[in-house]
């Protein structure tokens, strides 16, 4: 309800006297403030990823709440986008996951237990690319999901995932330490790394590079 132009409002988060035409009254409750401090307050609460803003009196109870149409026009669309992305991911509760690609991070609606063990592939609606549905990460065809959690992070794009792919059809072995990828050509499998890492090219372990043998193999 609009304000008469000569009312005049005690705002008890400001503790100051403000033009009735400032005022913004929460409801149910009833509780009035001004506007400019009710911004401040949902910014504050949308800063902490809380979807349900709560009346600031302190005497409510949770029982009045700041609607996001009651603020079109005080706060910026951008915190008002946010707000209704933090509603969403409220309504979906723990069956939401997020679209694995970090320019999208879409909430997505996860399907039940036995679905989600079923169906790996799955396809983002927003930014329609694969991501694997199990471990809500980038598709790794070809890699498990336990196997794809132990890269790092440097390790998951697209061309980091065909070299693995490719070496393992060439069963190259991979360096322990500098992480480089070798194949031997010939003799033992006594490996010395140009990063001067000696290590057993049929299980990695590391090997003495004065009797070349490998403890673990038996080699």
């Amino acid at each position: 309800m609009r304000a008469d132009i000569g009312e005049h409002l005690y705002c008890a988060i400001c503790m100051e006297t403000v033009p009735g035409t400032l005022k913004f009254t929460v409801g149910p409750c009833g509780h009035d403030f001004c506007s400019s401090c009710v911004a401040e307050y949902v910014a504050a609460k949308l800063g902490e990823n809380l979807a349900r803003v709560e009346c600031p009196d302190p005497s409510c109870g949770g029982v009045g709440a700041v609607e996001p149409d009651s603020c079109r026009g005080i706060i910026s669309s951008d915190l008002l986008d946010k707000w209704g992305l933090l509603l969403c991911e409220s309504a979906l509760g723990a069956k939401k996951v997020y679209c694995p690609y970090k320019e999208c991070s879409a909430p997505l609606l996860a399907d039940g237990d036995a679905g989600a063990a079923a169906i790996a592939e799955a396809e983002c609606p927003h930014c329609h690319r694969l991501f694997c549905a199990r471990c809500a990460a980038p598709w790794h065809a070809e890699i498990g999901c336990r196997e794809f959690q132990q890269l790092g992070q440097d390790e998951r794009g697209r061309e980091d995932l065909l070299l693995r792919q490719l070496a393992g059809r060439k069963m190259w072995q991979r360096c322990p330490k500098c992480q480089m990828y070798v194949e031997k050509s010939e003799g033992c499998n006594y490996i010395k790394c140009r990063c001067g890492y000696s290590f057993c090219y049929r299980c990695a372990s590391k090997v003495s590079s004065e009797t070349h043998y490998c403890k673990k193999c038996k080699r």
